[in-house]
């Protein structure tokens, strides 16, 4: 990392700028009855940034990035989006702010095809009536090409157009998550969550998955969140870094400060990572 105006923002080693707090999560507590998945946590994240969220096992990242998403409402804490004290939101409500996100198990509809599945992302951008769609003129013809031209971008971008008309329940799992990341590009996110993207990969798909995932943040400008256990693909991607265990925060800092944090390598990572 080159420091640039402390405080501020930064610009990385590549060149790309790192700009103010986007998100920031301000001592967020949720409780699923009398245990407790998440305790006192706070961190932010900025404008541009991959940001890193990792720890094992139920260490509770999955449930953090669904209190990001508006899947559940914290007990205790607030959330702060551009400046703004957030209050309770529904998943929908959410994603009309700009964020959007892929899940750990993947949520497509398979009986679809791969064009049909990116184009409900772009669902929150359809201002039509439901009697101009059916009939499809005027404004709700105009909407549905501007959609589309958007979608088939994606597709390009994601380098998936042989499979566009392909039902989603004939691919294999590495290209099914690729379709469950355009359908999340398609909303135009500015925050962008990814709930491990590598999963189930082979090496080679991990690869291309990494590829893309930093194409989107250098070429969109979007921010990432994103949850993955591969530490060679958090260390290489991330900008920062936090890190749960047993829903408490132990590690947060640039790749580097927290795989020479000790309390990272005794809780998760065993050994400090070259």
């Amino acid at each position: 990392m080159v420091t640039d105006q402390p405080g501020e923002g930064w610009v990385t080693e590549d060149g790309r700028r790192i700009g103010g707090v986007m998100m920031e999560m301000r001592n967020i507590t949720l409780r699923f009855g009398g245990v407790e998945a998440i305790k006192d946590i706070s961190f932010d994240i900025r404008q541009g940034e991959i940001r890193a969220i990792i720890g094992p096992n139920g260490a509770g990242k999955s449930s953090m990035l669904n209190v990001i998403s508006g899947f559940y409402n914290p007990q205790e804490g607030e959330v702060w989006y551009h400046g703004n004290r957030r209050p309770r939101m529904r998943p929908y409500e959410v994603a009309r702010q700009g964020v959007a996100r892929t899940f750990q198990n993947i949520a497509l509809f398979e009986g679809m095809t791969v064009l049909d599945n990116v184009m409900t992302g772009r669902l929150n951008h359809m201002k039509s009536g439901i009697f101009r769609q059916a009939l499809w003129f005027g404004r709700a013809e105009r909407e549905e090409i501007e959609n589309r031209e958007k979608v088939e971008q994606i597709i390009d971008f994601l380098e998936i157009q042989s499979i566009r008309k392909t039902p989603v329940a004939r691919l294999p799992y590495g290209l099914k998550k690729r379709v469950e990341l355009a359908r999340a590009l398609a909303a135009e996110p500015s925050l962008l969550l990814l709930d491990e993207p590598m999963a189930g990969m082979n090496v080679e798909e991990k690869e291309d998955m990494s590829r893309f995932i930093l194409d989107v943040n250098d070429e969109f400008g979007t921010t990432i969140a994103l949850i993955e256990h591969d530490m060679g693909v958090v260390m290489d991607l991330s900008d920062r870094v936090v890190v749960m265990d047993y829903g408490r925060k132990i590690g947060d800092g640039t790749p580097e400060e927290v795989r020479s944090n000790q309390d990272v390598i005794d809780a998760y990572l065993g050994v400090a990572h070259e």
